[in-house]
């Protein structure tokens, strides 16, 4: 289990020039659990060597957020992540990643963010494009591997790739769960025993969704959307952010379903804050990803 680390953009851009063969970028904010090492296996079904990142990005956090206490821990996670297969670990400061004098960023697409995470987090996507594109400059993967847990994520990122011509392939993968169908995530450890518990109506309330729609062929997605927060989302130490079935590639609003549509959940559980999204599609033509719920 060998493996090399770079603490700077310097050793990075060394041990980068001496790989021979195509490399998938794994990005991560540490804290890793078994969907980071997820991604991990897929990059390896894709290049020769992955390299992982490991950064707490503090442009992404807003100023009341959890940056200070975001979970970290770094040998933990090399010893997760070269099990897995990473080949070299980037591991920079915020010094590092934004030297003084560093006033550059990337504006995201508008028409991506004009609700949802964008509206709860003002300024988290400028900060997460602007980190994920020097992280493709500095490592210049063939391909890149994003999670879909945050579905708003990867279509800005995606549409970012694309506006700006990267040569890189992006892979997306489906969101890894918990044998109860929570949505694994380095948050949950914030999560009591009971909290935990609690937390478990949100993938119920998707998988509602899925039957109500597929089964019962029900297409009045408002109705729905009033029994699921009815139903599930309504517990005392639950505190909804938001919830809307949207069209999977433009975010907008659904009233009606027809072939596919996006079930999309940020709630609070206690003082923890989680997001999911559930895919709901009847068209066997669409992307095989759209139908991991």
């Amino acid at each position: 289990m060998s493996y090399l680390v770079a603490s700077s953009v310097e050793e990075l851009q060394q041990q980068r020039k001496k790989l021979k063969g195509t490399v998938a970028l794994v990005p991560t904010m540490g804290a890793l659990h078994q969907g980071h090492l997820h991604l991990v296996q897929l990059a390896k079904q894709h290049a020769d060597y992955v390299i992982m990142s490991i950064f707490v990005n503090p442009t992404q956090f807003a100023a009341n957020e959890d940056l200070d206490q975001y979970p970290r821990d770094l040998a933990g996670d090399l010893k997760k992540g070269a099990s897995a297969g990473v080949d070299l670990f980037f591991t920079p400061t915020s010094e590092q990643m934004y030297p003084k004098g560093f006033d550059t960023w990337v504006i995201p697409d508008p028409t991506l963010t004009q609700n949802w995470e964008a509206l709860s987090r003002p300024s988290h996507f400028r900060g997460v494009v602007t980190v994920v594109l020097k992280l493709l400059l500095l490592v210049q993967p063939q391909y890149a591997i994003f999670g879909l847990k945050d579905y708003q994520q990867w279509l800005i990122i995606k549409k970012m790739v694309d506006d700006l011509n990267v040569s890189v392939q992006l892979i997306p993968s489906p969101i890894v769960r918990e044998n109860s169908g929570l949505a694994m995530s380095s948050r949950n450890q914030y999560l009591s025993g009971e909290e935990h518990q609690t937390a478990l109506q949100i993938y119920q309330s998707l998988q509602y969704a899925k039957a109500r729609i597929i089964n019962k062929k029900i297409t009045d997605l408002r109705q729905l959307l009033t029994e699921i927060s009815t139903k599930f989302l309504t517990h005392p130490t639950m505190n909804m952010d938001y919830i809307s079935f949207v069209d999977p590639d433009q975010l907008i609003s659904q009233e009606t379903f027809e072939e596919s549509t996006l079930l999309l959940i940020a709630i609070y559980v206690g003082n923890t804050r989680l997001i999911d999204n559930g895919i709901i599609c009847t068209n066997p033509n669409l992307p095989q990803y759209l139908y991991s719920l």
